[in-house]
């Protein structure tokens, strides 16, 4: 059980990478490349929206909300466009040894962050 859920893991990381790549390519759907451009920037953000910290919300995003996330995208792309980013993702992964960073995620994170943190100052601040 446990190297299938170690392999089930490697599959999600090299899926986000495959996604990243899908974002690239020009026969990926238009919807399809702006919902997988957000998963795939807060997939390959460094820092988390909810920090892993909190207990069990910290985690919650990276064992449910994204690999639930990845698998829809993924279902829904054209299996050749599917293919040729699998095997672009498993070179990547197979030389560099690590995922990509995704800058464009820590911006939508802080992005997030600075809303709640404004939201919170308005809403409790008396007026």
């Amino acid at each position: 059980m446990l190297t299938s859920l170690k392999n089930w893991a490697r599959r999600i990381k090299r899926d986000g990478v495959m996604l990243w790549f899908a974002c690239r390519d020009p026969r990926t759907p238009w919807w399809l490349k702006g919902l997988a451009f957000l998963v795939v920037a807060y997939a390959l953000s460094p820092i988390d929206l909810v920090p892993d910290f909190i207990p069990v919300l910290g985690f919650v995003d990276d064992v449910m909300l994204l690999p639930v996330l990845i698998w829809l995208i993924v279902r829904h792309l054209p299996e050749h466009i599917a293919s040729d980013c699998r095997q672009q993702a498993d070179d990547w992964m197979s030389v560099r040894k690590t995922k990509p960073v995704s800058q464009a995620g820590i911006v939508l994170v802080l992005l997030v962050w600075i809303g709640v943190a404004w939201g919170s100052w308005c809403y409790f601040m008396p007026h």
